[in-house]
């Protein structure tokens, strides 16, 4: 399958990111014209060569209004200052805005404003785009104590901000991997000044975006994964880890401005791996007492616990009494979570456990505009072959609308 591996050995920032995807395509002029003629208000982005401890990579640079944002350095917000190492995010505050115009406090409907009403962008980048401000307002929110509705991105709501994971979003659409591994993120460590006082790194919304991430700190003094870099991190990873098994096909490296001992930059791998299958657990019991609802609702909680997979077999058991032989595939690491709920669901004494290898194809889901609305459809492939099928609750709701069958409704949709 396509990988796409990110190391971020240097941590992340939108920008570093969007040089790093850049240098995998062919043809990196041609794209960063593209960008310029997306439409985002007074916004040109330039890619220049640029070179870190003698490599040589790609340093992405966005002004807004023939202004380059690291010449606004004096102005400072509530979670980086002048020595951030990735010099193109920065935070604006109230009185930055009213120096220079085209930076000002925005909250997701502006945002979204821009995005979905100005943008020349396909629907999916469009979602992916809003997405990763979801988790940057989520943060904040979090950090600051107050609602959603309520955050305005002081460092990551201005047009240049917009550009960077604009770019990022487009940059992942054209590329199009099936999978994207990202090592655990380096953070930096001491501390960072702000207009409330001085922060630890990483800072707050940093580190709410990054729960579950695995993260670490080093010698290096300074923020080195921005809140923008984080949430395009969480929303694009498959899974966090070491480097897979992969023939690298195509390599690019995204600079930041700093220089330190270490190379500042992400680097971005773009290959093929092999589908080998993954390890799973099967998790067994027998009951002879429970109802069928009993057992369909332990199912359901099976499910909403993170079960891959719950299903029923009727068996004979002891005394020639019928029973059901109760079965859970889920991954180790969820081991615990589904015992505790098959106990406390069940009327079973015991759980038996089978340690088995499982193959799938490779699967991904497509989000498509019809003149119904949109429509999912799951897109499957590997080993020779490929399936797509419309998801079953998008397609009911068309035959509900229209009084047709699923049949009808998927005949519809092929035909569109």
């Amino acid at each position: 399958m396509k990988t796409l591996y990110l190391d971020c050995g240097m941590g992340a920032a939108g920008d570093m990111l969007a040089a790093a995807l850049l240098e995998l395509l062919p043809d990196r002029e041609a794209f960063v014209n593209e960008l310029n003629g997306l439409g985002i208000p007074g916004v040109r982005f330039q890619a220049d060569p640029a070179v870190k401890c003698g490599i040589t990579g790609t340093h992405m640079t966005v002004t807004v209004g023939g202004a380059e944002e690291e010449s606004f350095d004096h102005q400072h917000g509530h979670t980086h200052n002048h020595e951030h190492p990735h010099d193109h995010e920065h935070a604006h505050d109230h009185e930055h805005a009213h120096e220079h115009g085209h930076h000002h406090h925005s909250g997701l409907h502006d945002i979204e404003h821009i995005v979905r009403g100005h943008l020349h962008l396909p629907q999916t980048v469009q979602d992916d785009v809003m997405a990763v401000y979801g988790l940057i307002a989520e943060a904040e929110s979090h950090a600051h104590g107050v609602p959603v509705t309520e955050i305005h991105f002081h460092e990551v709501g201005t047009l240049d901000a917009v550009a960077d994971v604009t770019a990022v979003c487009l940059l992942m659409h054209r590329l199009a991997p099936d999978e994207v591994v990202v090592s655990p993120v380096h953070v930096g460590s001491g501390q960072v000044r702000c207009a409330h006082g001085i922060l630890p790194v990483p800072a707050p919304a940093t580190a709410f975006i990054l729960r579950g991430v695995p993260i670490y700190g080093g010698s290096v003094r300074g923020e080195l994964c921005t809140p923008t870099g984080a949430a395009l991190l969480k929303h694009f990873a498959t899974r966090f880890g070491a480097m897979p098994a992969m023939q690298v096909e195509s390599i690019g490296y995204g600079m930041g401005k700093k220089d330190f001992e270490a190379a500042n930059c992400v680097r971005a791998m773009l290959g093929e791996t092999e589908s080998r299958g993954d390890t799973v657990l099967e998790l067994s019991c027998n009951v002879d007492d429970m109802t069928a609802e009993a057992i369909g609702f332990a199912m359901e909680r099976l499910f909403a616990g993170g079960a891959l997979e719950v299903y029923t077999v009727p068996i004979g058991m002891k005394k020639s009494r019928p029973g059901t032989l109760l079965r859970v595939m889920c991954r180790e690491p969820d081991r615990e979570a589904m015992l505790a709920l098959l106990f406390r669901h069940t009327t079973t004494l015991g759980v038996r456990e089978t340690v088995t290898r499982r193959y799938v194809l490779d699967r991904k889901l497509e989000t498509l505009e019809t003149p119904c609305g949109p429509v999912r459809r799951k897109v499957s492939s590997g080993y020779g072959v490929r399936r797509e099928k419309y998801e079953y609750d998008d397609l009911a709701r068309i035959a509900r609308e229209k009084d047709i069958s699923l049949r009808e409704a998927a005949a519809l949709l092929e035909n569109r």
